[in-house]
């Protein structure tokens, strides 16, 4: 029993020689492969070649040093603050007799940290602090095995001291 009187008359041609030999589809994949075989490749061999990074790329924190390198951060808290995902903690502490030469300021964070597993990398740290203390300018957060490797402290973020008179001599 139909619901409609339409019916679909499927006509069977036979098929040609070259046809049942598939030689009309062996052509046609043979010219496709032709067509991705001169393309440019778009993959890159990773450890070989790196490609290279946009100007907006947000990469590892790294908490700056001034012109005579002692450390900018003067632990006023405002990255923490500005922190959506609430990732950055410090402790400031007072700057003793002696250490002029490591903070630049009075007050200074004796304990800084960042959860890079709860960082988004959004950068207001870098915007709001007034200081210039902090960039998003490090590279890639390397994998790693335990949560507990992913807090990083002053020993990972603050950039290490540049000598200029050991380039001289």
């Amino acid at each position: 029993m139909q619901l409609t009187n339409r019916k679909k008359v499927i006509e069977q041609k036979p098929m040609t020689f070259a046809e049942r030999i598939y030689f009309p589809a062996i052509v046609k994949g043979l010219r496709i492969t032709l067509r991705h075989f001169f393309k440019k490749i778009p993959t890159i061999k990773y450890p070989e070649e790196i490609r290279p990074y946009s100007k907006n790329f947000r990469g590892q924190h790294s908490l700056k040093r001034d012109e005579e390198g002692r450390e900018r951060c003067t632990a006023c808290g405002l990255c923490a603050l500005s922190c959506p995902a609430e990732a950055i903690t410090m402790t400031a502490a007072e700057r003793k007799k002696g250490e002029e030469h490591l903070y630049r300021e009075e007050k200074y964070a004796s304990v800084y940290e960042i959860n890079m597993l709860r960082c988004i990398f959004c950068g207001l740290c870098e915007e709001a602090c007034p200081k210039e203390a902090i960039y998003l300018d490090g590279p890639h957060v390397t994998a790693d095995y335990l949560r507990k490797d992913f807090i990083y402290g002053k020993d990972k973020l603050v950039e290490p001291t540049f000598d200029i008179t050991k380039l001289k001599s």
